[in-house]
């Protein structure tokens, strides 16, 4: 497991598989402020949920030179199809090795009915157009959430 990541550190770099059949690294963001939100699993309520509100704000976070990319373990062929159930407009990486989740520290252990797993945690990074951490949001509640990084991407 990684050490947690804190505002000011360098965000680690990836390159992972996207949906489309396309490969998405961080680093190719540099000059933009990207929002890396990491979920657990497509078409799930939560976080269906969670990708329609920052869908519905794309327009405004493109205004504030912005990418908003969803991070999940899931496959690519799965992120397809969640893409287009929902007409979602930002890229969805794949990470079945789950190697940006634990560079991020967001592949952790959970508990559900007293039975211990490993999972996503519902994290969000805002990473500045430098590469640094500009704001952590770690066991995010989806409710006004997108709206609450869109205000700290306007001002990032």
């Amino acid at each position: 497991m990684a050490h947690a990541l804190s505002v000011g550190d360098i965000a680690p770099d990836f390159t992972l598989p996207a949906d489309g059949g396309a490969e998405i690294s961080l680093s190719s963001y540099r000059g933009k402020n990207v929002v890396l939100y990491f979920y657990p699993k497509d078409d799930t309520s939560g976080c269906t949920k969670e990708a329609i509100e920052f869908n519905g704000l794309k327009a405004d976070f493109d205004k504030a030179n912005t990418v908003i990319i969803g991070l999940s373990p899931d496959s690519a062929k799965s992120h397809d199809k969640f893409k287009a159930k929902y007409g979602l407009g930002f890229a969805l990486a794949a990470d079945e090795s789950k190697s940006a989740l634990e560079a991020y520290g967001v592949w952790v252990e959970k508990s559900m009915y007293g039975r211990k797993y490993m999972g996503v945690e519902r994290t969000t990074v805002l990473i500045g157009v430098d590469g640094t951490i500009k704001a952590i949001w770690p066991k995010v509640k989806v409710d006004g959430h997108a709206a609450e990084v869109l205000k700290a991407a306007k001002q990032a």
